[in-house]
Order: structure tokens, then sequence, then C-alpha cells
């Protein structure tokens, strides 16, 4: 059994989608960020950077429990327990790992602040919104051209790369940007969405966000960014 633990966001939802397109028993656990829950020491014992997605694997390796935080590490190793969307070896294997890295290190960065400077708080800094939402449309390219020949962005076959890519490419409206500017990549998305296992994810998160309030208030602000947050570096 695998106990996410997880939040409505972008990269929780790439964990949903993995345990839903390899059937593993997994629960959630959900870790209500806006509140301060991810402060809590018993979370931090789990994912120490206070961030979410984390899995807790009752059976790990050796038959004990084995705890993984990181969205892109959590993807490599759900893959290799089920033998499932990541090569076991050879040429593949590290053109799937290099694009999951791709979007870790460069579109998940550059959305998350466009989202924050475009969307959350756009009186911030015209500058920063500009810079990110121009990283992020650069990015959306990148892996439009990837795309030329392939129906998935890694290799021919889908894989994590596709999952971590999706939890972050179904935000562009948050970025500011449009989706038509990158053709291929608009229909990769759809062809993502289609996929019944993406489908059940979405219906977990809904879930999930019945009976939430919305909107940012101060005492949110500080906790996702501002004195709350910082006080945990």
């Amino acid at each position: 059994m695998i106990d996410a633990y997880l939040w409505v966001t972008g990269n929780p939802r790439k964990i949903l989608v993995m345990l839903e397109e390899t059937g593993l028993d997994y629960e959630v656990h959900v870790v209500n960020i806006w509140t301060g829950e991810q402060f809590e020491p018993d979370f931090l014992e789990l994912s120490p950077n206070n961030k979410v997605p984390v899995i807790n694997d009752r059976d790990g390796p050796g038959g004990a429990p084995l705890s993984v935080f990181e969205s892109g590490a959590i993807l490599e190793y759900l893959a290799d327990k089920s033998g499932q969307f990541l090569p076991a070896d050879g040429a593949g294997r590290y053109k799937v790992i290099e694009w999951l890295h791709l979007v870790a290190a460069n579109l998940s960065p550059a959305l998350g602040q466009a989202h924050y400077f475009v969307t959350e708080f756009p009186q911030a800094s015209e500058h920063a919104a500009n810079r990110f939402r121009n990283e992020t449309a650069r990015v959306f390219r990148v892996l439009d051209e990837q795309l030329v020949d392939k129906d998935w962005i890694a290799t021919s076959e889908y894989s994590i790369a596709d999952i971590s890519a999706y939890g972050r490419v179904r935000g562009w409206k948050n970025a500011g940007i449009q989706i038509d500017d990158t053709p291929r990549l608009k229909d990769w998305l759809a062809r993502m969405e289609a996929r019944p296992a993406v489908g059940r994810a979405d219906a977990v998160i809904g879930e999930m966000r019945a009976g939430l309030t919305t909107g940012m208030n101060d005492e949110t602000h500080s906790i996702l960014y501002g004195e709350r947050q910082m006080a945990r570096r």
C-alpha cells in the first residue's frame, strides 16, 4: 500500500495520475498547505522541505517502509516498483529521465513563478511577470518541437516524462500564455486528458477540492510565500 500525501496542486496531480496508471494500491492523505499542515512534525519527518507530494510505501525495498519526496523522484520510484512507464535500461531510460528533469528544472519553476506574478499577485512586478511568462512560453516551444515526430515527449512510448509534464502544462492559463501557440503540445495535452487514468486522478482532485474555500489572504500568503514559509529555512 502506498500512502500518498497530497494537495490539489500540479505536482501532487502527477502522482495521482501515476498511481492510477500503474494500478498500485494507494491511500490519499490530504495535506492542506493553505492552513499550514505541511509544517506539522509528522509530515516533516516524511518531507523535510515541507512540500507535497510525498509518498510512504509500506512495502518498500526489502519489505521495509520507504518514504520518497519530490515528484520526479516519486515518479521514478513508482515506475521502477511497477515496471511501467520507464524503460528498465538502455537509451530509452535516459531519454525519459532527461525530459523528466527538464520539467522539474525548467518548466515547473518557470510556470510556478509565472502563476505567482501573473495570476496571484499581478501588482507585485510587471518585470517578473514578463520574465516568467516568457520563460514558460519558451519551454513550451521546446516541448512542442520535441513532439514533431512523436505522440509522446521522451520517446515513442508514453512515460513518466509525459505524466510529469502534464501536471504543469495543464496550468498554462495561470501562466498567462496561449496553448494555441504550440499546436503539437496542445494536441499532446488533449491526448493526456483523454486517458482514463487522468480522468480518475482528476476526479480524486475534485473530491479533495470539495468544500474548500478559494482565494488568497494575508495568512495564506504568509504560509505559502511569506514569513511562515521562510521560517522553515
